[in-house]
């Protein structure tokens, strides 16, 4: 959708690797968005990205590997011809031609954004009949989004090969990679790492030999819980308050919550938070776009492999 870092480039890199023509589309999907949620407020960095892209794609055509690809379109389509006969709707049950990949688009990040993935799966089974793609890319920090394409792909019998890259990193802190960072301020782009850190301590917990849900989730909950309380002992123009939305132990096919993780599935940990809006800002803070006074929900994931015996 736009507003690109170097996560949207690593899907272009593996792409030309593996393709001798890489389309990008670029577009802010307003089927994806609540009624009340942030579409006239999402970063729209056009030039900027062209910019980019086209230094991208400098790099890759002097890559000595002749089987590497480049870039060879940029798809940037108006909202009309996306959607053509009925202008775009984001309410509930809405009218519109739509695409609903159900139960997975009711789990997780669709219990707090209930059209998000009708829009998703919409627009993307758009992007793919126009296209006609031999491979799609899509980011792991996404995973929902991952699990639902290939869900689409299948039952859809599409003829294309869903390519999961793994989720790019700030190198700093290890903050997951997102168009909506530009958002986070130097004091709420330090306590947002707590989702990352979170979920990393439940995955230390699974290595341990920790298989059940309490026991696995119970030390994410710890450092999330930790660090709010933190926050709270501190005065308005030092702290970043968040909320925690969810903290998931899921099958990694069906994203349904699981007791216990069997090992030869293996699972998914992921999660999403709120950074609110600063209380109060100091003189000569460093804030992100919008004064960090935007709402920003971060999300992130690890998976658990299986283990083959």
């Amino acid at each position: 959708m736009g507003a690109l870092h170097e996560g949207h480039l690593s899907l272009v890199r593996q792409a030309a690797a593996e393709n001798d023509k890489v389309f990008v589309s670029i577009y802010v999907n307003p089927t994806q968005f609540g009624v009340k949620e942030d579409l006239d407020s999402y970063p729209k960095t056009w030039d900027k990205d062209i910019e980019v892209l086209q230094q991208l794609n400098s790099d890759l055509k002097e890559t000595p590997a002749d089987e590497e690809g480049a870039i060879d379109t940029i798809f940037a389509p108006t909202t009309k011809t996306m959607y053509p006969t009925l202008p775009p709707d984001s309410s509930l049950p809405g009218t519109c031609s739509f695409v609903n990949i159900t139960p997975l688009a009711n789990l997780l990040e669709g219990k707090s954004r209930p059209v998000f993935f009708r829009g998703v799966a919409t627009v993307c089974m758009k992007l793919f009949n126009l296209v006609q793609p031999t491979r799609v890319y899509f980011g792991q920090k996404d995973v929902q989004q991952t699990v639902i394409i290939k869900r689409m792909v299948r039952d859809f019998h599409l003829d294309t090969q869903v390519r999961i890259v793994p989720t790019e990193r700030e190198k700093d802190d290890g903050l997951a990679m997102s168009s909506r960072n530009v958002y986070l301020g130097e004091r709420r782009r330090k306590v947002g790492i707590v989702l990352y850190q979170a979920l990393r301590a439940a995955e230390a917990a699974y290595r341990m030999g920790m298989r059940r849900r309490e026991e696995v989730l119970v030390f994410a909950w710890e450092v999330a819980n930790r660090m709010s309380m933190e926050q709270d002992e501190l005065g308005e123009e030092q702290r970043a308050r968040f909320e925690v939305d969810y903290i998931s132990l899921a099958d990694p096919e069906t994203l349904e919550e699981v007791e216990s993780v069997d090992e030869a599935r293996g699972a998914v940990l992921s999660g999403a938070i709120k950074m609110l809006p600063l209380e109060s800002v100091r003189q000569g803070e460093r804030l992100g776009m919008g004064g960090d006074q935007v709402a920003v929900r971060l999300i992130d994931n690890i998976v658990l492999e299986p283990r083959h015996t």
